[in-house]
């Protein structure tokens, strides 16, 4: 009996794919379960398992777009062999799952691409250059964010200011409450995002063009904030959603960057977890940065970034002491934000994190 595989439904909006990449050649069995192959999406990659046992047919190669429904490759059941049929393994649905955890020999595989990963049809042949260079074509996802930044630099006028945070309460705060925190909320730990995240949600309640909009000629305000968090992976930056943020406690919050932070890494985000943030919080600190100036993520009119944590000499009360420094940075949209609003929602930020207390008592 022969089954085929065809492409699942992408979700909202999506039609189409890439084949990124087969993980079973034409011929090769296949126990139920096995992944086949992985798509790849303008957003996220899925993986295909298979819906039953036996020998891959492989159809199309790898680089070709596909649609959905279409058909990419069939199981010949009656090829099996018997001895292969006995083997033990657990049933799994026939319906398309985002990509999971890979062993780490075939993540490595991945992270430097050969000539020979990526086969010549379609719009992804790989071409050879002088001695020393080879081109490998960009991910559907590398495309979508190139677009994204360019169309978000010729879209807003986006205008950058700066400001720095002394770290020291929040720090000592956290770490007086780390072990209560975690044991009261099942292991759920106390970061810094939580808090930043609540000083945002707190300054757009001052601020609230910074969590709107431009739609033509009209502007857009909300009274709910859907916070995205920038998650830096190996295919990309994505940047997945927070909705609600605002009706969140700070162990909430904490889960779900927890959460997304993992499974972003893992390639597990969901399609409609991308989307409808109305305002982004990225960290390039985890990487070292001292200070940069983020980017907008369309069509969102604020991007707050944070920075790594240094001891620095600061004046304080006529002393120079050393403190807990951190350069934060708040890029907008100055066709909808004037700089006053923008340096006055920085500062707000600034009192919040300097003096969490604040936080607790929203003041």
């Amino acid at each position: 009996m022969t089954i085929e595989i065809r492409v699942p439904p992408l979700g909202e909006s999506l039609t189409s794919a890439t084949i990124a990449k087969w993980y079973k050649k034409t011929g090769e069995y296949v126990q139920a379960g096995d992944i086949v192959l992985e798509l790849e999406t303008d957003k996220v990659s899925f993986e295909i398992p298979a819906p039953v046992a036996g020998r891959i047919e492989a159809l199309l190669d790898e680089g070709v777009d596909v649609a959905v429904d279409q058909l990419i490759a069939r199981l010949d059941e009656t090829k099996a062999p018997p001895s292969q049929l006995a083997e033990k393994q657990a049933p799994v649905s026939k319906e398309v799952s985002p990509s999971v955890e890979r062993p780490a020999e075939t993540k490595e595989k991945e992270a430097v691409p050969h000539k020979t990963d990526i086969k010549s049809s379609g719009s992804f042949q790989e071409t050879t250059s002088q001695e020393g260079e080879r081109r490998v074509p960009l991910s559907r996802l590398r495309q979508t964010i190139a677009r994204n930044l360019k169309e978000a630099q010729n879209t807003a006028a986006i205008l950058t200011t700066f400001n720095e945070v002394d770290m020291g309460n929040v720090r000592e705060l956290r770490s007086q409450y780390r072990d209560i925190f975690e044991k009261k909320n099942s292991g759920t730990r106390l970061g810094f995002m939580s808090f930043f995240a609540k000083a945002v949600i707190g300054a757009i309640k001052d601020y609230p063009a910074l969590n709107a909009q431009i739609d033509g000629n009209e502007i857009v305000y909300r009274d709910h904030v859907n916070l995205g968090i920038a998650v830096g992976t190996e295919r990309g930056l994505v940047v997945p959603v927070i909705r609600h943020a605002d009706g969140m406690n700070f162990a909430e919050l904490e889960r779900h960057v927890a959460d997304y932070g993992k499974r972003a890494r893992d390639g597990a985000l969901k399609l409609d977890e991308l989307a409808g943030g109305t305002f982004t919080i990225t960290n390039g600190g985890i990487f070292g940065s001292l200070l940069s100036t983020p980017i907008l993520n369309r069509p969102q009119s604020g991007v707050l970034g944070m920075h790594t944590i240094q001891d620095r000499p600061v004046a304080r009360n006529g002393q120079v002491v050393i403190r807990p420094m951190m350069y934060v940075a708040l890029s907008y949209d100055h066709r909808l934000i004037d700089g006053k609003e923008a340096v006055s929602f920085l500062v707000r930020i600034k009192e919040l994190i300097e003096d969490p207390r604040r936080l607790l008592l929203e003041v």
